[in-house]
């Protein structure tokens, strides 16, 4: 999944947050599916729900990260091993998704679903909630520092805008500042158009 999206232009994600419930013999598994910017947004989006469901018995999830396949984590949260984080992970990656967490949240009826069981239910749930979630392509970004002077300001945004790189920071002083998102597909291009620009300086990030 990962791999196949890392030597492509584009990635897909999900545009907005979304849930779904899946019910089995009394069990409940509510699953929350949100884009995922970095491990801190993980753990803050992981604290606030198991705030708002401190009574159920489980919080499993998964997350996946980047577009080199090596950023991901699944948990089992005390279900048998294999039976939660593995199956939320596994419809994470059947739809090539990334930067992306889905947490499911069980509420126990009563009833043991045995591991088939919890598989199935977990898998479910997952997949009910990524079918209401628009998902969005965007463009992979190659990240540069910019150094210039303020007068060339100009110029440099001219370029900036014309490709679509987003800036990620900036410091705009005499002597300016800029890390921006080069869109891959238009990498040789920009590159091109900013060594054009005397006095600029760009390192890759």
């Amino acid at each position: 999944m990962a791999e196949k999206q890392a030597d492509s232009f584009y990635y897909t994600t999900i545009s907005q947050n979304g849930q779904a419930e899946f019910r089995d013999r009394g069990s409940r598994f509510i699953a929350y599916a949100f884009p995922l910017s970095d491990q801190a947004d993980f753990k803050e989006k992981l604290s606030a729900l198991k705030k708002e469901h401190p009574k159920a018995v489980h919080h499993c999830f998964a997350y996946r990260l980047g577009l080199d396949g090596l950023n991901f984590r699944a948990s089992d949260d005390g279900e048998p091993s294999g039976s939660a984080g593995k199956p939320i992970l596994g419809q994470i990656d059947s739809r090539q998704l990334t930067d992306i967490l889905v947490v499911v949240v069980r509420y126990f009826g009563g009833t043991l679903l045995g591991v088939p069981g919890l598989i199935n239910a977990y898998k479910t749930a997952t997949a009910l909630a990524l079918q209401v979630i628009p998902t969005v392509t965007k463009p992979v970004l190659i990240p540069y520092r910019l150094h210039f002077d303020y007068t060339m300001m100009n110029e440099v945004m001219r370029v900036v805008k014309h490709f679509d790189c987003p800036v990620m920071r900036q410091d705009v002083q005499l002597f300016c500042h800029l890390e921006i998102g080069i869109p891959r597909n238009r990498y040789d291009e920009v590159i091109f158009r900013l060594k054009d620009l005397k006095g600029l300086e760009a390192e890759k990030i």
